[in-house]
């Protein structure tokens, strides 16, 4: 049992603060769970790039339902606000295909463009944002319909994608221009690029919209660029290979994991300052915090491990084991629960966030990738 335990908070909002992982259900597997009813428990949705399949996961009993078919080599998850649909992002195909998640049955597949990574929709649910690395572009598709609209041109290699509380803006990471692409979510039109550090791959945005923070691998450095002016501030000097970040709910610090020098760095947000860097596992590869923010769970990629980080004391607790590499993690609404992806043994580990122990791996096809929970 992990010395860094998660204190509960009473009347606190069930918001997640999460990363994303994949996987699919193989024939034979576990009986499947019943299919999800909207006030229930909720679902964790798996992407099995290893495959063309999605594994529903019932949180309320960690079974398997059976493999959903999607498209080639799904790589990113995203669900609607209304916990209804969920989006996946089919990289092979470049197309999304829907899943209703009241039966776990996919609609047809909405073509976007080519080599498709990240997708991000809106907060009032009417709109998914989908990130082209093979083209250079955003695909915006209207999710009343499942209709694409027209592609709109950012930059080179867009890797991820997050979208301001306020709906108003989507922001595009570029990484292989180096930049990050405005775009008005109410024109559907891109603002000018924005500078960051080299080879940017991370992006999330502060709970008051106000700044959004870019963690780029190639230079270790975070950028924070101001929603209000689209003006980015010098970078912030993290670790190497700066490679996953999450934010507090309360927006007071943000944590980025540096995958090649084994650190998490935290980042005051008022001041913009670093602090010490805090060791855990070899590779951290992304981070996630409890909705209550007492919490950030870091994946360690070659250390088949998730590291529990306490944000009061910023100490890491000991090591938990999941799987073999481990590549993303999700956390419940309700913050009792991180789910790990692990892309070496096509399974997923569920955390219980009051103990930090493991549960029983779950199997989830080939190699589980992203992972979205139902809200």
């Amino acid at each position: 049992m992990s010395g860094v335990r998660r204190a509960a908070l009473p009347g606190l909002a069930a918001m997640a603060v999460a990363a994303a992982s994949g996987a699919a259900v193989t024939a034979g597997q576990a009986a499947a769970a019943p299919a999800r009813v909207q006030g229930t428990a909720e679902t964790a949705y798996v992407a099995d790039a290893g495959s063309v399949t999605v594994t529903p996961i019932n949180t309320a009993t960690n079974k398997a339902g059976p493999a959903i078919k999607t498209g080639g080599d799904p790589q990113a998850i995203a669900i609607t606000p209304n916990g209804k649909t969920a989006y996946v992002v089919n990289h092979g195909p470049g197309t999304v295909t829907p899943i209703n998640t009241a039966t776990n049955k996919a609609g047809p597949s909405i073509k976007v463009g080519p080599g498709p990574r990240a997708i991000a929709i809106t907060p009032n649910g009417k709109t998914a944002y989908v990130a082209n690395s093979g083209s250079g572009t955003v695909t915006p598709i209207n999710t009343a319909t499942n209709k694409a609209g027209p592609s709109i041109k950012v930059g080179a290699g867009p890797r991820a994608i997050a979208i301001t509380p306020d709906g108003k803006t989507a922001y595009v990471v570029n990484r292989g221009s180096g930049t990050v692409t405005p775009i008005n979510t109410a024109t559907n039109k891109a603002g000018p690029s924005i500078k960051v550090g080299a080879g940017p791959r991370a992006i999330a945005i502060s709970p008051s919209g106000k700044t959004v923070y870019v963690a780029s691998v190639g230079s270790g450095t975070v950028t924070p660029i101001s929603v209000a002016t689209n003006k980015a501030g010098p970078g912030i000097k993290t670790g190497e290979r700066a490679r996953g970040i999450a934010i507090t709910p309360s927006g007071r610090t943000v944590y980025v994991a540096n995958a090649g020098s084994d650190t998490v760095t935290p980042i005051t947000a008022a001041t913009r300052k670093p602090g010490p860097p805090i060791k855990v596992g070899l590779t951290p590869w992304a981070v996630a915090i409890t909705p209550d923010g007492h919490i950030a769970y870091v994946v360690d990629h070659r250390s088949g491990a998730v590291t529990p980080v306490s944000t009061s004391t910023r100490k890491a607790g000991p090591p938990i084991k999941v799987g073999q590499r481990p590549i993303t993690v999700a956390i419940t609404p309700d913050g009792k629960t991180a789910y790990v992806a692990n892309t070496g043994s096509g399974t997923v580990t569920p955390i219980s966030t009051a103990t930090n122990e493991a549960g029983p791996a779950i199997k989830a096809g080939a190699s589980p990738w992203a992972i979205a929970i139902t809200p």
